[in-house]
C-alpha cells in the first residue's frame, strides 16, 4: 500500500516539474541564482543576439515597451523556418497605418545562459528596417514582456551586462539602490513620477517605462490640461516607431524624479495627438520614460513583485544635449557604412551652411567616414556648443547616382534649446 502511493506521488510530482517547465517564459539553463548576458547599449538601447530555433544569433531589442517579441521581416521568418498559424492587423504608433503580421506560436530562443521556451513571435509582413538606419547597425526584432515576467532583471548600462536572476532572488532591497513602485498593466511597467515644468507648477505623471524608445521624457498632452509647453521649444521629428514617424515639440522640463534621483532640464517630447492616443489615454498614462533617462541609472526591473529598483549610473549628471547641427544623419541600411543628411531644420547651422536632405556624406572633420560609427557622429553633433564642423559631401543631381558633385560645408555647432 505505501508502495503504491509513493511511486503515485512520485507521479505526481513529476508530472508538475513537466508542466512548470513547459509554461512559456525565460529561464536559466542551470539551476544557479543568476545568469550575465552581455549587451551592446546603443544610444542606451539595450540589443542582444538572439539565435532562434538553433540558427545563427541575431540582434534583438530588449524592450519593456512592448507586449510581444516581434521579428521584423517575414523574409527572414521564412529563412528560419518558422511554422506560422494565422495572421493579424497591427496599428502603427502613428494611428494610421496597419500592419500585417503572422504569427509564429511555438518557438525556442537561445540567448546563452538563459533561454526562453514557447515563445511567441509576431512576424511582420513588410520588411522594417529603420532602427538600423537610427542606429548604425542591424535590429532584427525586438523582445517584449516574456523577457521580464518571471525573474528579477539587473540593467548595468555602465558595463553592458544584464543580470537574470531566479525567481526567489532579491528578495530585499540591494544597497544603494532606491524601490519605486511599478504596476504591470496589459504586460506593460509603469511608474509614478514627480515633474517640474518651467511654468513652475508640479505634476505626478504615470509613466511608460519604455527601454526601447530613444528618448528622454515623453509627456502626452492630450491626457492632461495639466500638461503645458515650455516657451522654448522646436518642431521636430521625434522618432521613427514601426507604424511611422511620430511628430511634435522638443523641449525641457525644469526637473524630474527618478526614484526620488533628480534630474536637471530633461529633454522633453511632446507628441502630436493622434488616432492611436486613445490607447494611451485608456492606460491612465500621461507619458513615458525613455532610453535617454533611463541609461543614466543602474535598474532592477523586479515585474514578479511589481518594484523597481533604481541606483545612479557614472553618467547621471551629464547634460541633456540636443543636436546642434540641426540635421539628422541615418546609415543606409544593408550597407558598409555610407551615411546621409536624412533631415535638416531650416535656418539650423547645418541649413544655413549650405547642406541639404540627402547629401552623403564622405569626411567629417577630415575623417573618412568609413571610419565613424553613427553613435559617434550623434555623439559629436551634442557634444559643444562652439564646436567647427566641417563636412565633405556628395551630392547626386536628380537622384541620378551617377552624376554628382563633391562639396565641402563648414559649420559652427549652436544650442537651439
Amino acid at each position: 500500500m505505501y508502495k503504491g502511493i509513493s511511486l503515485f506521488l512520485a507521479f505526481f510530482f513529476a508530472t508538475q516539474l513537466l508542466c512548470l517547465a513547459q509554461v512559456p517564459g525565460f529561464f536559466m539553463k542551470e539551476d544557479k541564482r543568476k545568469a550575465v548576458i552581455p549587451f551592446n547599449a546603443s544610444n542606451s538601447l539595450i540589443i542582444i543576439p538572439v539565435s532562434i530555433n538553433g540558427n545563427t544569433p541575431i540582434n534583438f531589442l530588449v524592450d519593456t515597451g512592448v507586449r510581444s517579441n516581434i521579428l521584423f521581416s517575414k523574409n527572414l521568418g521564412d529563412a528560419l523556418e518558422l511554422v506560422y498559424t494565422r495572421r493579424i492587423k497591427l496599428v502603427g504608433a502613428d494611428g494610421n497605418d496597419d500592419l500585417m503580421a503572422s504569427i509564429s506560436p511555438i518557438n525556442h530562443f537561445d540567448l546563452g545562459p538563459v533561454e526562453g521556451v514557447f515563445q511567441s513571435l509576431l512576424v511582420l509582413e513588410d520588411e522594417f528596417i529603420e532602427l538600423e538606419s537610427v542606429l548604425g547597425i542591424p535590429i532584427y526584432g525586438i523582445l517584449g514582456y516574456e523577457f521580464f515576467k518571471f525573474n528579477p532583471i539587473k540593467v548595468n548600462y555602465d558595463d553592458g551586462k544584464m543580470i537574470f536572476y531566479k525567481t526567489s532572488a532579491l528578495k530585499w532591497r540591494p544597497l544603494l539602490y532606491r524601490k519605486m513602485d511599478m504596476t504591470i498593466y496589459e504586460n506593460k511597467p509603469y511608474i509614478t513620477t514627480t515633474v517640474r515644468q518651467k511654468d513652475g507648477s508640479l505634476i505626478y505623471p504615470k509613466l511608460l517605462i519604455d527601454t526601447g524608445a530613444n528618448h528622454g521624457l515623453l509627456l502626452n498632452r492630450e491626457t492632461s490640461d495639466d500638461i503645458t509647453m515650455p516657451p522654448l521649444f522646436l518642431e521636430s521629428a521625434l522618432g521613427q516607431s514601426l507604424g511611422g514617424v511620430l511628430y511634435g515639440f522638443i523641449g525641457r522640463v525644469e526637473y524630474m524624479k527618478l526614484a526620488n534621483f533628480r534630474l536637471d532640464e530633461v529633454l522633453t517630447s511632446y507628441p502630436d495627438e493622434t488616432p492611436f492616443s486613445y490607447v494611451i489615454k485608456d492606460s491612465g498614462r500621461m507619458g513615458s520614460v525613455g532610453a535617454e533617462v533611463l541609461g543614466r541609472s543602474r535598474l532592477i526591473f523586479d515585474y514578479p513583485r511589481s518594484r523597481l529598483f533604481v541606483r545612479k549610473a557614472e553618467n547621471f549628471f551629464a547634460p541633456f544635449e540636443f543636436n546642434m547641427s540641426g540635421m539628422v544623419v541615418k546609415k543606409i541600411p544593408d550597407d558598409d557604412n555610407r551615411i546621409y543628411v536624412s533631415d535638416i531644420r531650416a535656418g539650423s547651422p547645418a541649413h544655413r551652411a549650405g547642406l541639404e536632405s540627402f547629401d552623403e556624406i564622405l569626411s567629417i572633420n577630415k575623417v573618412p567616414i568609413f571610419i565613424w560609427e553613427l553613435t559617434e557622429i550623434n555623439k559629436l553633433l551634442r557634444s559643444e556648443a562652439g564646436k567647427e564642423i566641417e563636412l565633405e559631401i556628395r551630392r547626386y543631381e536628380n537622384d541620378d547616382l551617377t552624376k554628382w558633385k563633391d562639396h565641402k560645408f563648414t559649420f559652427v555647432l549652436r544650442k537651439q534649446i
